[in-house]
């Protein structure tokens, strides 16, 4: 299973059909503090955000409908749903990872249930400390 750390990268769907790779861009939120805050708070997204480990998610206090692709080990998706504000997604037992974006997005991409997404992850930067 992948292990991430908060930080960006990019969310590769494969093209299908002749249609090319569709990269984009990524907020992983691996740490608990991460996770918890997601998208709260926020009026969009550039892109995508990675909650990982994660398997269910809520959209309580969010401001946008949200698009939701679960997940597996393997980074195969699950399914993908559109979740409106105050809803509760119910837990996907073989889920490990959840991907959110604007609602709409995901069909653009092309990201459906059986594909499997790549992460690319950002090498950290120089420490400052």
């Amino acid at each position: 299973m992948a292990v991430w750390r908060d930080g960006r990268g990019e969310l590769v769907v494969p093209g299908h059909g002749g249609r090319p790779d569709v990269r984009v861009p990524l907020e992983i939120a691996a740490s608990y503090r991460a996770r918890t805050k997601g998208l709260l708070g926020r009026d969009s997204l550039d892109g995508a955000l990675l909650l990982s480990p994660a398997n269910s998610i809520h959209t309580f206090r969010m401001r946008m409908p949200i698009d939701v692709a679960y997940l597996d080990r393997r980074l195969r998706v699950i399914a993908v749903r559109t979740m409106t504000p105050g809803r509760l997604g119910l837990p996907r037992v073989r889920a490990r990872h959840v991907v959110e974006s604007g609602a709409g997005a995901m069909a653009g991409w092309g990201l459906r249930r059986g594909v499997r997404v790549t992460v690319l992850t950002s090498p950290p930067g120089p420490s400052t400390v």
